[in-house]
């Protein structure tokens, strides 16, 4: 079995010694690869402020114990050594819980998607049922991949609404009102593992700067259009928190002073008007069956003509909501996720559109809008991330 990435460096011996000093910086590229996942060396030169002399060099050493795998690739068109954390056999899991499904996947300390399974949900599910249902899902993702329990590191989760740092408690305002009061030890009592959970939007942006291609960017918004909307932000390389943890709140940005009420207990939030739940509503008029996201993305990629002008009144109002965002923080990118991934430009447009028009033009036009690359499994994937950043696991 390869050498664990934690065996290299298990402590600084004669503070100020080469091997000391060795040791040191062999421990700050590790960190720099369980944060970010793998990278070039180069990147890992920018991101550590080590020289590319010291990262290749280092790189070659952790190389030849198996701490580390390399391999050739390009970046901005030149030749490049991709770095990445060897498997030693450890897993983290992600789970993704939503209004109608959760996701559970496993995955290595050097970012390789193991397995997955998606399970779906019944509207209104308790908490506890859900979590439950995941349990069995991990449990046979586990046995199906031929992984022990013991080499678990520990569960992320994701959970649409706002969590209190302070206390570890899903707190009012969560598109799934059930879960209203679920604390972190429910989790762990359930799923038999340490857990770590988060908001389902931050996880979407803490994946776009590990997993995704937007690891070097310094400040970026993640939106996730679902059956809630909320934005996860990541502010000068870190995801930003505030003071208690319940930031990014988009969807409960009022938008129209004489909307419907939200369940937030507001009048006209954002979600009243653009959330996946409210365009099944208004294209289920139009007919007796049933639709859910996969027959708007479906239907608007045939040109169905109802589809398209609610996603384009939806996508304007949320570009409106992200200039607020924009203005305030001056994001690098803003990146589009959740289950309406696959429409790509027929959401982006009117949402570029409502962004341009209410943006700063010098805010707006630096902002570069794109759609997530990791679809409908970001949440679940940021969730394991979550994970591998997790002190406690350097010495695991």
């Amino acid at each position: 079995m390869p050498a664990s990435p934690h065996s290299v460096s298990r402590g600084v011996r004669n503070p100020g010694s080469q091997t000391a000093l060795r040791e040191l910086n062999q421990q700050r590229l590790v960190d720099a690869l369980l944060g970010s996942g793998p990278m070039t060396q180069a990147e890992l030169a920018r991101q550590t402020g080590l020289s590319t002399a010291t990262v290749s060099n280092i790189v070659k050493t952790m190389a030849a114990v198996g701490a580390v795998e390399t391999e050739p690739t390009t970046s901005s068109g030149r030749r490049a050594l991709l770095v990445r954390l060897s498997n030693n056999g450890a897993v983290a899991v992600g789970i993704d819980f939503g209004r109608r499904h959760l996701r559970v996947v496993l995955t290595t300390l050097g970012y390789d998607l193991i397995a997955e399974e998606f399970v779906e949900l019944a509207i209104g599910h308790r908490a506890i049922d859900g979590i439950d249902r995941a349990a069995v899902a991990l449990n046979h993702l586990l046995e199906q991949s031929g992984v022990k329990s013991t080499s678990v590191l520990g569960v992320g989760v994701g959970i649409p609404g706002p969590i209190d740092q302070r206390t570890g408690t899903v707190v009012q305002g969560a598109i799934l009102p059930e879960w209203v009061g679920i604390h972190l030890q429910d989790l762990e009592e359930r799923l038999h593992f340490p857990v770590v959970f988060d908001n389902d939007a931050n996880l979407g942006a803490l994946a776009e700067v590990t997993w995704g291609p937007h690891s070097m960017v310094d400040n970026l918004v993640f939106i996730k259009i679902g059956s809630g909307i909320g934005a996860g932000l990541v502010l000068n390389g870190r995801v930003f928190y505030g003071s208690v943890g319940v930031t990014g709140e988009i969807g409960h940005e009022t938008v129209t002073d004489h909307g419907i009420v939200c369940h937030c207990g507001n009048r006209g939030c954002l979600e009243t008007v653009a959330s996946t739940s409210v365009m099944i509503d208004l294209l289920s008029r139009r007919g007796s069956a049933p639709i859910g996201t996969a027959d708007i993305v479906r239907n608007a990629l045939a040109g169905d003509s109802a589809t398209l002008r609610v996603l384009d009144d939806a996508g304007a109002a949320i570009g409106r909501a992200l200039a607020s965002v924009a203005n305030l923080i001056n994001p690098e990118v803003v990146v589009v996720g959740g289950p309406l991934a696959g429409l790509g430009d027929i959401l982006l447009r009117p949402i570029e559109r409502g962004l341009v028009r209410h943006a700063v033009p010098t805010v707006g036009g630096a902002t570069s809008l794109v759609m997530s690359s990791l679809g409908d499994r970001a949440e679940a994937l940021g969730a394991a991330a979550l994970v591998l950043q997790q002190p406690g696991i350097r010495n695991s």
